[in-house]
């Protein structure tokens, strides 16, 4: 795949994830717009990483930082560092103060190839619109609190989407297989995972994990659902940096 086909096929995902973000597109409609583009984005992920294979400078190991801020901060983090993980990446994530908005944020680092690095932050933005107008739309049980509710249906929403980007990328490496007659796209995709991790420890030697949050409202079902029926297509750094997390 040469540029020229790099930039048309994300150009045609970006279009996909468009017409999901769409707050009048129906349930149907933005289900049937991640079957093209999580095709296209799985598929587009391994022919960057088997170029690499011959031409490694088509698509470097690296790293760079997020910085994710707004309200339901900690479920818009978790949602960044469920994609990132599910293509393959590793994430550490810390709290900073942020000076223009008097607020706390997360600072997030990412860590995998530019490709990989690339889909995740597009993937993101496009999830984040779709799961914030789902949110908005769903209803919490009568007197129940809003803000419990609607955590527990972005956990659902999360989790859904990280489990149908597993499931798109091991379709595209099985399709890849069959392809091919070299090395298996399974065994590049590890080589590459191992060299992520080995990055990920040697810059970040002490993390630990997160602690799980407990999160008691009733939303998880309904979020999940409506992950299943998501399309998966496609500033200034706070300072006061606190203890790093594990994503």
């Amino acid at each position: 795949m040469n540029s020229d086909e790099q930039s048309k096929m994300l150009a045609k995902v970006r279009a996909i994830l468009a017409k999901a973000e769409d707050p009048a597109a129906s349930p149907l409609e933005a289900e049937a717009y991640f079957g093209k583009a999580a095709s296209l984005m799985a598929k587009y992920g391994i022919e960057r990483a088997m170029l690499a294979e011959t031409k490694p400078e088509t698509d470097k190991l690296t790293s760079r930082i997020v910085i994710v801020k707004g309200s339901y901060l900690l479920d818009r983090t978790a949602l960044l560092t469920s994609i990132t993980h599910a293509l393959g990446g590793k994430t550490v994530r810390w709290r900073a103060y942020d000076w223009t908005s008097d607020k706390y944020v997360q600072q997030v680092k990412l860590y995998g190839y530019e490709s990989m690095l690339d889909r995740a932050e597009m993937l993101y933005t496009s999830l984040l619109l779709q799961a914030f107008n789902g949110m908005k739309q769903a209803k919490p049980a009568w007197g129940e609190s809003t803000a419990s509710f609607r955590k527990s249906w972005l956990s659902g929403f999360r989790v859904a989407v990280a489990n149908r980007l597993t499931e798109a990328d091991q379709a595209a490496v099985e399709e890849a297989n069959r392809e091919i007659g070299r090395r298996p796209a399974e065994l590049v995709l590890a080589t590459r995972e191992k060299k992520v991790e080995a990055l990920f420890k040697a810059e970040n030697p002490k993390t630990r994990s997160a602690p799980k949050r407990r999160l008691t409202g009733t939303g998880w079902s309904e979020g999940n659902k409506a992950g299943k029926a998501a399309d998966l297509g496609g500033a200034q750094v706070g300072s006061g940096r606190r203890t790093a997390l594990a994503g």
